[in-house]
């Protein structure tokens, strides 16, 4: 642990002329002096091997940059991501009891922009030039710019995506006695026709035993599958303009989305038995699943049916699926730093940690030992990542997996997240909500009927019918209208 210290110093040391060039110059522009320190603070919510991890950078960066320039940093965990927004839009309101807000925080875009809307967010662009930019991934920058006339309010220090989880012991059986192949994974009608086929499939093999085929797939987010989706058709359901918010709910769209969720869910073909489909595709319950690159250490090795048989798997990470016909879109996850309006000092030596801190190789270890990427173009290389980067913890080997078909989508795809508004968290939590909740009932009632004796394909007739979207549609706009306040 000594020598990796050593090791992390001296290299440190050694970049410090690249990584703040000129910094001592700006240092002392901005009125920074080693032997006045400013003393900065940091809430954010990482646990475990994450806080482990950014602890260590902190002490790193306190021991080399951070001394010579006149920088001392202090990081809290905040609890979950959820308890640091609270926490931190409590301080900037200043209401009773609540400590003093921190001079940085980890924050996704809702709660930076309810931030902003309080004059208390600073503008890094000062502090950046457009060479300096140029090297971040494009789509997270752009996310960090929350409102096109205030400037660059999120600063991105790690992310995530998400990919598909593929159990290929199971699927290798099921391709070979029906000649699919994993090409037919490539869109979401595909995996919709797959898993079609993999529930007649299964349901052959009981011959004796009627309508008891398995589900095929899941997903963790389905508010990312009606987001991304809808963007790909061409249809955002909150669109901007000149900072107005509109609703926008595409029927043709929508019913694309709902023929690729919810009549499978509802058919048997999709299902989410537990909090995480990895936990499905522990017991069997599906073969495959998309979920984040974080989230894919957790897919298993091994499948146990009934507690009575347990069986070996290998597995297989692929891209995630894109309609038909569009172009590849895939959602930009992770937050980023947001630095707290204060003075020029204060907020310049935030910004020569967050240039320190996402420096390529510190980044990627950083983000890769936590299960999320890397912010950097350069950085993002697969010849970069390796296994010795990434905490014994993290089931290694499926993680690097994951995310070396991460970089991969991002070089290839077009990262999407959706803009902030007021109502953001309570507009997504709805639209993925509805469609996923409105199917599980679906799915419960019909298969109520078929297993008291109605014929299978008349009953499920009548809850994926033209006539049933019809309806569900009407619910499903009259109820974002009320939850997002928009029109």
């Amino acid at each position: 642990m000594k020598i990796k210290k050593i090791i992390a110093t001296i290299s440190a040391l050694c970049i410090i002329s690249s990584v703040i060039s000129g910094c001592g110059d700006s240092g002392k522009k901005y009125g920074l002096d080693p032997k006045k320190p400013v003393a900065l603070t940091i809430w954010h919510y990482y646990n475990g091997v994450q806080q482990e991890n950014f602890d260590n950078a902190v002490i790193e960066f306190n021991e080399t940059i951070g001394r010579e320039q006149g920088i001392v940093v202090e990081a809290y965990s905040k609890g979950g991501i959820s308890e640091l927004s609270d926490s931190v839009l409590a301080s900037l309101k200043k209401d009773a009891g609540t400590e003093e807000a921190p001079d940085m925080f980890t924050a996704y875009s809702e709660t930076a922009y309810t931030a902003d809307k309080l004059g208390c967010v600073a503008d890094l662009s000062e502090y950046f030039s457009e060479e300096e930019l140029a090297e971040y991934i494009e789509g997270y920058i752009d996310e960090g710019r929350i409102d096109a006339d205030t400037g660059l309010k999120i600063f991105p220090t790690a992310k995530s995506t998400e990919v598909m989880m593929l159990n290929l012991t199971d699927w290798e059986k099921f391709s070979d006695a029906e000649n699919v192949s994993t090409d037919d994974l490539k869109t979401w009608e595909g995996i919709t026709d797959t898993a079609e086929k993999y529930y007649e499939y299964t349901d052959s093999l009981t011959p004796d035993i009627e309508n008891d085929g398995k589900a095929f797939f899941g997903r963790d987010s389905v508010a990312n599958y009606m987001f991304v989706g809808a963007k790909q058709l061409g249809a955002e359901f909150v669109t901007e303009e000149n900072g107005k918010f509109s609703l926008n709910i595409d029927e043709t769209a929508v019913k694309r989305l709902w023929e690729n969720y919810y009549v499978p869910y509802v058919k048997g073909y999709f299902t989410a038995q537990s909090r995480y489909r990895s936990d499905d595709a522990k017991t069997g319950q599906i073969i495959s699943l998309i979920c984040s690159t974080t989230g894919a250490a957790y897919f298993p090795d091994s499948v146990t049916i009934d507690d009575d048989y347990t069986y070996p798997i290998e597995s297989l990470v692929m891209p995630v699926p894109n309609f038909e016909g569009t172009e590849p879109y895939l959602v930009q996850q992770g937050a980023g730093m947001v630095v707290t309006k204060s003075d020029e000092k204060t907020e310049y030596a935030c910004t020569v940690f967050l240039k320190w801190f996402t420096e390529k190789e510190r980044n990627i270890s950083f983000s890769v030992g936590s299960g999320y990427m890397p912010v950097k173009k350069d950085a993002n290389d697969t010849n970069l990542i390796s296994a010795d980067k990434i905490g014994s913890e993290a089931e290694s080997q499926m993680l690097l997996s994951a995310l070396k078909v991460a970089i991969d989508e991002i070089q290839n795809y077009k990262l999407y997240t959706a803009k902030p508004f007021e109502k953001t968290s309570d507009t997504r939590d709805f639209i993925g909500n509805f469609i996923h909740e409105s199917a599980v009932n679906a799915h419960d009632e019909a298969y109520a009927r078929i297993n008291g004796g109605e014929e299978r394909e008349k009953v499920l007739n009548e809850y994926v019918s033209d006539e049933a979207f019809d309806e569900w549609y009407r619910e499903f706009s009259s109820g974002l209208r009320e939850v997002s306040g928009l029109e």
